[in-house]
Order: structure tokens, then C-alpha cells, then sequence
């Protein structure tokens, strides 16, 4: 039995209960987990706006080390330290056969269905495949990526969501080149994620919106270069901060119709917004046939980073052994499962970067 975070239903509170995990089977690998990464995503399942399969264990984002191999399993052994791969891609579908892996035809597919059960043999689902909020877990072996030497194995679970998302929104999504001016809206661990990124890009400005001034020294220290707090007049601002023309690239960390307008508005005609953030399907973004001709704007949306995290892990470790991307630095809260609910709170109401869930503190 191993301690775990479980949603029984959506707007309800997390139970911290104990979980009979069974042991691996074939294909499947058990890790011990060191940390897991609170991701917004985790507060959407909690609050409906993710649809999934309850009851399940939330928690997406995590590190840790191999426990057991079940038969076929090669690529770790027990002993290994690994990172958490949701979004595992099956190497074999149209989307994944034309270099595009984040956006898999299949991928969750191999961790569907029960994985593990209450003391009372109701049976649980893994959140986003993963079910990193537990002190240990069960999950397919293309859902563990191992961990290169001389990253740190707790703050390495950062590796498998925010940075990887925030570095491949940059450098894969909208390929930000040096000089290139930048705007980031939204600061909590993808947003500074994104600032780490376009400063390792050489982007010139960097300029961070959030409605927090209390974001202002954590986005500075990040790299962004300005700060403006979020309102009416922030494409303005940001147009004036870029010599008239509006940044090159904007990208959206929030997920919210008004913000992505917002961050369209703020992008120099002819440069690109990408929109990193998840929305509601009832939120909605418009703009005139004209405005759209007449700006040349692209927009697009980032999944996953667009990368691929089997060659984007290596070289964000790379990045973390030179010291160009600081993994301490996201993290403003090192708590317990049961401090999960007031991380929740803090990521609502947009204060500090990542909470991290550290097991055997």
C-alpha cells in the first residue's frame, strides 16, 4: 500500500489515503517517486474543466526511481532515475510518422483503464496516465523517460511538464531567434519556464505581464527584462516597449480568451502568437476578416512544447549542468501531499511559481 492524492469527484476535496498498487506487469514499470510538480492542469481535473475518469490519482509531473520491470520491459532497470512522460507517443500513427509526436493519434492509450484500488477494492485511474501524486506508480514503459547524470532527481520532475512545454514553446514551437523581442503573459511555472527559454534564446526585449505585481522580481529573475501588470492597456505598452511595432513573439501562458486577445493585440504585424495556455471550449477569441489580412499575424497553439520529450530531456539537462536553466529557481513551495489543496489555492490566485510535492521530506 503506498500514500496517494485521489479525486472521487469533480469540486470535491482530494482524500490522502493509502492505495494497493499491484505490481508491474508486462510492459509496465513501478517508480518510486522523489517529486511531482503541481501543474494547472491537476487544479482543472479537480474542478471539472478537464474531462476524465473517476475516481482517479491526480498528478502528472514527476521523477523518481525504478522500483521494477515487468517482462519486455529494456530500456530502465530497477535503480534507474527516470522522469514521468504523460503524453507518451506510439511511434507508429500518421501524426507521430510525419515528426509530429505531441500530437499522437494514441498517446494515453497505453495507460487507460484501472491501474490500482482503494483499501475497499474500488478501483482507480491513473490522472493523465500518470498518477504522480502517490509515493509510488505504476505506468507504461514508453511513459518513463530516463534521467540524464548531474540534474537533481527531485526538481527533475519539472522536466516533464512546465520546462518542457515552456523550452519547447520557445525553441520548437515558435523558434524564437536571437534579438527577437518577446512577450510572456501569465507567470506561473510554464510562464517562467518560457522566460528561462527565450532568455537562453537571446530574445531582446523580454517583457513579462501578469496581473500580480508581487510576479514582478520572480519574472526579472527569470529573465525578463520589463514587467507590466495586465490590463486594457497592455498591447500599448508592450508596442511601446518594442519600438512601436509590437514583439515579435507573444505567448499566451494562461489560457483565457481575453489574455490570447490580448497577447494577439500586443504582436508586431507579421510576427507570431503562440498560445501555450489550456481554455475553456465556451471561451471564445475573435477577430475581423480584415484585422487578420491586414496584421499577417500567425497564431497557433503549443502542445506538449511541440517537442519530442525522448530528445528534448537530454538537452534540457544539458541546459541544467551549465547553469542556463536554473530548475530551483520555478520552485517557490516544497510541500506535502496533504498541502496539495493550498497549492491549488496559491496557483488560483496566481501567487509564486511551482509548487513541488516532495516525498520523504
Amino acid at each position: 500500500m503506498v500514500r496517494a492524492a485521489v479525486l472521487h469527484s469533480a469540486g470535491a476535496p482530494l482524500e490522502i489515503t493509502e492505495i494497493d498498487l499491484p505490481d508491474p506487469g508486462p510492459g509496465q514499470v513501478r517508480v518510486r517517486l522523489a517529486a511531482a510538480g503541481v501543474c494547472h492542469s491537476d487544479l482543472s481535473l479537480t474542478r471539472g474543466k478537464l474531462r476524465a475518469t473517476l475516481p482517479l490519482v491526480l498528478g502528472h509531473e514527476g521523477a523518481g526511481t525504478v522500483l521494477a520491470v515487468g517482462e519486455g520491459v529494456t530500456a530502465v532497470a530497477p535503480g534507474d532515475p527516470v522522469v514521468l512522460n504523460w503524453a507518451p507517443a506510439c511511434r507508429a500513427c500518421p501524426s507521430c510518422a510525419i515528426g509530429e509526436p505531441w500530437l499522437c493519434d494514441n498517446s494515453g492509450t497505453a495507460s487507460t483503464g484501472l491501474y490500482a484500488a482503494l483499501a475497499d477494492g474500488t478501483g482507480l485511474h491513473p490522472g493523465l496516465g500518470v498518477g504522480a501524486f502517490a509515493e509510488e506508480t505504476v505506468v507504461h514503459e514508453r511513459a518513463v523517460l530516463p534521467l540524464p547524470a548531474g540534474v537533481p532527481l527531485d526538481a527533475a520532475a519539472l522536466l516533464g511538464c512546465a520546462v518542457l512545454t515552456g523550452y519547447g514553446a520557445v525553441h520548437s514551437a515558435a523558434r524564437v531567434r536571437v534579438g527577437e523581442s518577446v512577450v510572456v503573459y501569465g507567470l506561473g511555472g510554464i510562464g517562467l519556464a518560457v522566460l528561462q527559454a527565450a532568455r537562453i534564446a537571446g530574445a531582446a526585449p523580454v517583457v513579462a505581464v501578469d496581473v500580480s505585481p508581487d510576479k514582478e522580481e520572480l519574472a526579472r529573475r527569470h529573465g525578463a527584462t520589463e514587467f507590466l501588470i495586465a490590463d486594457d492597456s497592455t498591447p500599448k505598452a508592450v508596442r511601446e516597449l518594442t519600438g512601436g511595432r509590437g514583439a515579435d513573439h507573444a505567448f499566451e501562458c494562461v489560457g483565457r480568451g481575453s489574455t490570447i486577445r490580448s497577447a494577439w493585440s500586443a504582436t508586431r504585424r507579421g510576427g507570431r502568437t503562440t498560445v501555450v495556455g489550456i481554455g475553456g471550449k465556451e471561451d471564445m477569441v475573435s477577430f475581423s476578416a480584415l484585422e487578420l489580412f491586414h496584421y499577417a499575424r500567425t497564431l497557433t497553439a503549443c502542445v506538449y512544447g511541440n517537442c519530442d520529450p525522448v530528445e528534448s530531456v537530454p538537452e534540457l539537462a544539458g541546459h541544467v549542468r551549465t547553469g542556463r536553466l536554473d530548475l530551483e529557481a520555478l520552485i517557490t513551495d516544497r510541500i506535502g501531499l496533504e498541502d496539495i489543496p493550498e497549492a491549488f489555492e496559491r496557483m488560483a490566485a496566481g501567487r509564486g511559481g511551482r509548487s513541488l510535492v516532495v516525498f520523504d521530506r
